[in-house]
C-alpha cells in the first residue's frame, strides 16, 4: 500500500517533490485519483494528491477567465460558471463513472490528460483554452506560463506542453482558462440509418453545412443513430434544425430531439456511456480520419462502439487481453490512425504499449524535454510509456 501525501499548499507541493527527487524516489502524481487506469500503472510507493489545493482563485465574468487550484473538482467550476450563464468550452468529460472512481475529477487532471467532449470538433481542446498554468519540475521548482488576459504572449507555451504530458513533466498547481458564454438552448437533429459508413457520411454532410453543428457522433445499434448538435437561442435552433433535417430527408430517417432531451443525450455521449462497456472490459480510444472509423470497428468486430468527433474518434470496448489490444494496434496503423488503451486491469497496462510508439526523432526530443523539466524522473515515470 503505498502512503499518500497531501499538501495543503504550493511550498509543501514543492517540499515533497524536492525530497522524492533528492532521493531519487518516483512519485504518482493526481488529482482525486479519478484516473488511475489510464494508461499504465506507475509504480511509486508514493503517490502525491494535489486534493487539498482545491478552490477557485480568480473569476472575471466579463473578461472570460477563471482561475482554481489544481484540485479543485470540475463540478464546483462548472456550478460557478453556470451562475453566469458560461461554460467550459472543452466539455470535458465526466469519466467517474467509466472508470468507477467515486469522486469527481479535478481541473488539473483534466488538463495534464488533456481530456476534451464533443465540442471538440468545432472548439478545439481542453489545452487551447488553457491561458495560464502555475507548476513545478521534478525538482520541486515553481514556474509559471501563461497569463491572466486573453492576449498574453509568453514565448515557450508551456501551458500546452503540460496538457496531455499526464504528469509526467511537472506537477500542475494552478489552472487558468478561456471560458465562453453558453448556450441558451440546444437542439439535435438525428438520422437513422443502415450501417456506420452511412452514420459517417450523415455527419460529414451536416458539419459541411452551414448551420453551425457543435456535435457529430453516431450511437450504436442495428441501425446506427446519426446525431448532430445545434447550440444558440431557441429561435435560431428552430430554424437551423428546420433546414438541417430537410437537408439530409434523403440520407434516412431524420427526427429532431428538443432541448432537455438533448443536453442529456450530448451528455452521455461527452460520458462514453453509450458504449455500455461491462466493468471487466478493457476501452480503447481510436482517432482516426472520419471516413476511417466505421473500417476500424468493422474490422474488430467487437460490437461495441461508439463514434464522436465526426466519426473521427472511435471509442471501442471488449476483451481485456493481449490479443485484442493487438487487433487495436493494428486496425489503428491500418488505418493511419493512433490508439489509446484508456481502461484496463493493471496486469495489461503494465504488458503493453498503452499508446502507439512515437518516430526517433520526436522520441529523442522528449527524452531531452524530460531531462530538462525532471531530470531525476521522479514524476510519473512509466505513465506513458515503459521508458519513462
Amino acid at each position: 500500500m503505498s502512503e499518500t501525501l497531501l499538501p495543503a499548499d504550493e511550498p509543501a507541493v514543492a517540499a515533497a517533490i524536492a525530497a522524492a527527487a533528492a532521493a531519487g524516489e518516483p512519485l504518482a502524481i493526481e488529482g482525486r485519483g479519478t484516473k488511475r487506469a489510464l494508461l499504465r500503472p506507475v509504480q511509486a510507493a508514493r503517490t502525491l494528491s494535489l486534493r487539498k489545493l482545491s478552490g477557485i482563485t480568480l473569476y472575471r465574468p466579463q473578461e472570460l477567465i477563471l482561475s482554481a487550484w489544481a484540485g479543485t473538482p470540475l463540478p464546483e467550476i462548472e456550478a460557478a460558471l453556470a451562475e453566469r450563464g458560461q461554460q467550459v468550452v472543452a466539455e470535458p468529460p465526466d469519466l467517474t463513472a467509466l472508470f468507477g472512481a467515486t469522486e469527481a475529477a479535478t481541473i488539473g487532471g483534466l488538463v495534464a490528460t488533456n481530456l476534451s467532449g464533443p465540442r471538440r470538433i468545432t472548439a478545439g481542446a481542453m489545452r487551447d483554452h488553457v491561458m495560464g498554468i502555475r507548476a513545478m519540475n521534478g525538482l520541486g521548482e515553481v514556474f509559471r506560463s501563461g497569463g491572466r488576459v486573453l492576449k498574453n504572449v509568453t514565448g515557450l507555451d508551456l501551458c500546452k506542453l503540460l496538457a496531455g504530458s499526464h504528469g509526467t513533466l511537472g506537477v500542475i498547481t494552478e489552472v487558468t482558462l478561456k471560458v465562453l458564454p453558453a448556450a441558451p438552448a440546444t437542439g439535435t437533429v438525428a438520422v437513422r440509418v443502415a450501417d456506420l459508413t452511412a452514420a459517417v457520411r450523415v455527419l460529414s454532410a451536416g458539419l459541411g453545412s452551414p448551420y453551425g453543428v457543435s456535435g457529430a457522433a453516431v450511437l450504436p445499434g442495428e441501425h446506427p443513430l446519426a446525431v448532430l448538435r445545434l447550440e444558440e437561442f431557441p429561435e435560431s435552433i428552430a430554424y437551423r434544425a428546420g433546414r438541417l433535417r430537410d437537408a439530409l430527408a434523403g440520407m434516412g430517417e431524420v427526427s429532431v430531439i428538443e432541448d432537455a432531451e438533448s443536453r442529456a443525450l450530448w451528455r452521455r455521449v461527452r460520458d462514453a456511456e453509450p458504449l455500455e462497456a461491462a466493468p471487466e472490459e478493457a476501452i480503447w480510444r481510436v482517432s482516426v480520419q472520419p471516413t476511417a472509423g466505421p473500417g476500424v470497428v468493422a474490422a474488430l468486430g467487437f460490437g461495441k462502439s461508439l463514434l464522436d468527433w465526426g466519426g473521427g474518434l472511435v471509442w471501442l470496448a471488449g476483451p481485456a487481453t493481449a490479443e485484442t489490444h493487438a487487433a487495436v494496434m493494428a486496425a489503428a496503423a491500418a488505418a493511419g490512425g493512433s490508439f489509446t488503451l484508456f481502461r484496463g486491469p493493471e496486469a495489461l497496462r503494465a504488458a503493453v504499449a498503452v499508446l502507439p510508439e512515437e518516430p526517433a526523432a520526436l522520441a529523442a526530443i522528449g527524452r531531452r524535454v524530460k531531462a530538462v523539466m525532471d531530470p531525476r524522473g521522479v514524476l510519473n515515470p512509466g505513465r506513458m510509456r515503459a521508458a519513462g
